[in-house]
């Protein structure tokens, strides 16, 4: 390729940023989420032969007051990973006798993707499922949980605003001749924001405290925005935690770790 003045200030891209740009919206699909009470009352109503209308959302059947959440499918994330690593690979944490990827007490897998040179966790189930649909369900899963480590349609994973811009912080009260109110008793002076690293401490404490894997689970999964912070500002003490949060669940699942290939 000939050299120009223009591809000669391109700067190339970071193919870990290329996995946090936000998904455009044909890529993002529609899922529904019944509560127990409605899969229960949909499913007693099949037994019938009474059927649920065709959700014009996302066209499936399911009880008609289901919620629906914003995620991206399977093919979307492979697209996005090729695009930025197209040497991109996963495999599983653990292998069975048989040789096959093991699974978990819960049915579900844990997985090591590996995008660029940089590895991490991820787990997926298929929610007691079974059969070959089941199994490309449950790497799907994995595969979408572990990309979110990378930062992978992580403002779909969060229920609320990861980054608020300046424009949408609360106007400032205007500025008055009044002195300023002093901190005492009656006006204690408010917390300092915990710095990263501490943020990080008290993640490692909770990590260790936990007492079953599904703890240990919900804990990790609540800290993505945590692990998203130290991704850009801190990536080895992420490295630190996710291994952290490796031995501990192979160590509440009674698996020794030495017996898991690094």
């Amino acid at each position: 390729m000939k050299m120009t003045k223009e591809t000669a200030n391109e700067q190339p891209i970071d193919p870990l940023a290329r996995l946090r740009e936000p998904f455009p919206a044909h890529q993002i699909s529609k899922l529904p989420k019944e509560t127990k009470k409605q899969a229960d009352d949909r499913k007693a109503d099949q037994g019938k032969g009474i059927w649920p209308p065709v959700c014009k959302v996302c066209g499936g059947y399911h009880h008609p007051k289901a919620v629906h959440l914003d995620y991206v499918g399977h093919a979307a994330l492979t697209d996005r990973l090729l695009d930025a690593d197209p040497r991109w690979s996963w495999e599983p944490v653990a292998f069975g006798q048989d040789g096959m990827p093991a699974l978990d007490r819960n049915g579900g897998m844990w997985i090591r993707l590996t995008v660029a040179g940089v590895t991490r966790l991820g787990y997926g189930s298929a929610d007691g499922k079974s059969g070959g649909d089941a199994v490309k369900e449950l790497i799907g899963d994995a595969l979408r949980n572990a990309a979110m480590r990378f930062g992978a349609a992580l403002d779909l994973w969060h229920k609320g605003d990861l980054h608020v811009s300046e424009e949408a912080e609360e106007p400032k009260a205007p500025a008055t001749a009044e002195e300023p109110v002093k901190p005492g008793p009656f006006n204690p002076k408010p917390p300092a924001t915990p710095t990263l690293a501490e943020r990080a401490n008290r993640l490692t404490a909770t990590l260790e405290a936990a007492k079953t894997q599904d703890d240990l689970r919900r804990t990790f999964d609540r800290a993505s925005g945590l692990c998203a912070d130290l991704d850009a500002a801190d990536p080895e003490r992420l490295v630190e935690l996710t291994a952290l949060y490796e031995r501990l669940f192979l160590a509440l699942d009674g698996i020794p770790a030495g017996a898991v290939a690094a």
